[in-house]
C-alpha cells in the first residue's frame, strides 16, 4: 500500500474594491503557482499545520475560517516509491505579519479570482478556488468561529478526597491543553469562556496566557451549576452569538449536549451545508465529545442572524 503523506495548507482571501481576491504562491524550483501548505509535524493537527506552513511560507498570521475540499493525490516520497499525499485546506483571513518570504517561495501574489483560475498550475488546486467563490455566494465564507471544548482528562474521582470542582488535570490532560492551546490560535479565538471547575479552566489556561487574556469564569457552565439552573448555561451561549466574536467555551459532558442543541437550531434548513453541519452536531451531542475535543462552529452573522455554516471536530 502506498505511504500517506499528511499536509494542510489555506487560501487567504480579501476584498479589495469590492473585489474577492486570493493569495497565490509562487515556488521557483517547480515554476508553478498554488497554494500556501505543506507537511504536517509529527503528531500535528492538520488546522495547526495550515496556520504554521501559511506563516512560513508567506511570512502572514491568519486565522482559519470554514473548511474546503481536501486534495488526494499521488506523489514519489523521499525513497522514490509512490505515495498518497493528502492536503486539508481551509478558507483563511489575513490578521498580521511581516510578509516576508520564507521557504521556497519567492513571490506571493493577491489576484482576483479569476486570475487565480488562469494562474493555478494544477486542475487539483481550482476544486478549493471553485468551493471558496460557491461559498462567497452563498454569504458562507464571512464567518466567525465559536469553540467547544470538552475538559481535558483530569484526576479520576476516585482517587480525588476534595471538592470535585477542584480536581486538576493529570499530566495527560495538561499535554492536551497544550494541544488545545495551539488549535485556538490558529482559529483566532480571541475571548476565553470556561466553566468554574479548576480541570475546565487549565484545559483553557495555556491559551489564554498566550493571548494575553483572562479566562472568563462562569459557574453556570459547571456541573454543578448546569444541575442547578439549566438555562443559564444557554444564556451564556445566546450571549456569546450576540458578541459574534471568536470565542472558546469550554465545559462538562453533561453540559455541552444543551450547547450543542442551541447551535444545532442556528443551522439553516436551506444551506448546501446544512446536513453535514447538523449531523456533526448530532453526532457530539449524542455521543458525548471526547475528553479534550474541540468542536469549531463556523458562524455567519451575530444574534438572532446568527447561522451555523459549518462544523468540525478535532481530537487533540
Amino acid at each position: 500500500m502506498p505511504s500517506l503523506i499528511p499536509a494542510a495548507g489555506t487560501l487567504p482571501w480579501r476584498r479589495r474594491h469590492g473585489t474577492l481576491e486570493v493569495a497565490l504562491v509562487h515556488r521557483p524550483r517547480y515554476d508553478d503557482w498554488s497554494w500556501a501548505k505543506g507537511k504536517l509535524d509529527p503528531g500535528e493537527q492538520p488546522s495547526v499545520a495550515a496556520a504554521r506552513e501559511t506563516l512560513e511560507e508567506t511570512g502572514l498570521h491568519v486565522r482559519l475560517g470554514i473548511p474546503l475540499p481536501t486534495s488526494v493525490y499521488t506523489v514519489l516520497d523521499a525513497a522514490g516509491a509512490p505515495a498518497t499525499k493528502e492536503v486539508h485546506y481551509w478558507a483563511a483571513t489575513v490578521t498580521g505579519g511581516s510578509g516576508e518570504l520564507e521557504h521556497e517561495i519567492d513571490e506571493v501574489r493577491w489576484v482576483d479570482v479569476r486570475t487565480a483560475n488562469d494562474l493555478l498550475d494544477y486542475g487539483r488546486d481550482r476544486e478549493q478556488l471553485l468551493a471558496l467563490v460557491r461559498a462567497d455566494r452563498e454569504r458562507r465564507l464571512r464567518t466567525w468561529p465559536l469553540v467547544l471544548v470538552r475538559h481535558a482528562k483530569s484526576r479520576p474521582r476516585s482517587t480525588w478526597g476534595g471538592d470535585d470542582r477542584e480536581r486538576p488535570l493529570d499530566a495527560v490532560g495538561r499535554e492536551q491543553a497544550d494541544d488545545v492551546a495551539r488549535v485556538l490560535a490558529a482559529y483566532g479565538v480571541q475571548r476565553v469562556v470556561s466553566s468554574s471547575s479548576l480541570r475546565c479552566v487549565q484545559t483553557v489556561e495555556p491559551y489564554a496566557a498566550g493571548l494575553g487574556a483572562r479566562v472568563k469564569v462562569k459557574d453556570a457552565l459547571s456541573e454543578e451549576g448546569f444541575a442547578a439552573a439549566p438555562a443559564e448555561a444557554v444564556r451564556h451561549m445566546e450571549k456569546a452569538l450576540d458578541r459574534a466574536q471568536p470565542v472558546v467555551v469550554c465545559s462538562h459532558g453533561p453540559v455541552l449536549p444543551s450547547l450543542l442543541d442551541v447551535l444545532a437550531s442556528r443551522v439553516p434548513a436551506d444551506s448546501p451545508c446544512s446536513a453535514v453541519a447538523t449531523e456533526r452536531l448530532a453526532a457530539a451531542a449524542d455521543s458525548a465529545m471526547r475528553k479534550g475535543e474541540v468542536l469549531v462552529a463556523h458562524l455567519s452573522g451575530s444574534g438572532r442572524g446568527a447561522r451555523v455554516v459549518a462544523v468540525e471536530r478535532i481530537d487533540t
